[in-house]
């Protein structure tokens, strides 16, 4: 027997619809997060071929997440500083800069994490090569 959708799991569908339109605005929209993606995709695939363990796996996603999150929020606050002041604006520019350095933070913490990750297997393979 088909029940029509209650009122709460209308506004989670809803809100579901939005959360979905909201990453093809990312996508479609934001070269930034389209580039993060691609690098992210990439070293995933990089990952796999290196056999990772759970825990590097599960540190390596994390690390991605916060990268793709800091950049989608960035571009909503971009947003939302251009739509309040349209105009140029010191404190305008001082949010979107500041929430850049957000994006630019998330980065490079996750450069460092790479480097843990990736530097001691792609060390060996390298011996392994080499000798």
């Amino acid at each position: 027997m088909n029940h029509p959708p209650q009122e709460g799991q209308q506004s989670f569908i809803h809100s579901l619809r939005n959360a979905g339109r909201g990453l093809c605005l990312l996508i479609a929209g934001e070269r930034n997060f389209r580039i993060h993606l691609l690098v992210a995709t990439s070293v995933c695939i990089c990952a796999g071929g290196l056999g990772f363990s759970l825990l590097k796996w599960i540190v390596l996603l994390i690390s991605i997440t916060l990268v793709l999150l800091a950049e989608a929020l960035n571009s909503a606050i971009e947003t939302v500083v251009d739509l309040v002041e349209p105009e140029k604006h010191p404190l305008a520019g001082q949010a979107k800069d500041i929430a850049a350095a957000a994006v630019l933070i998330a980065s490079i913490i996750s450069v460092i994490i790479g480097v843990l990750l990736f530097g001691p297997p792609l060390l060996a393979l390298i011996d392994q090569l080499v000798n």
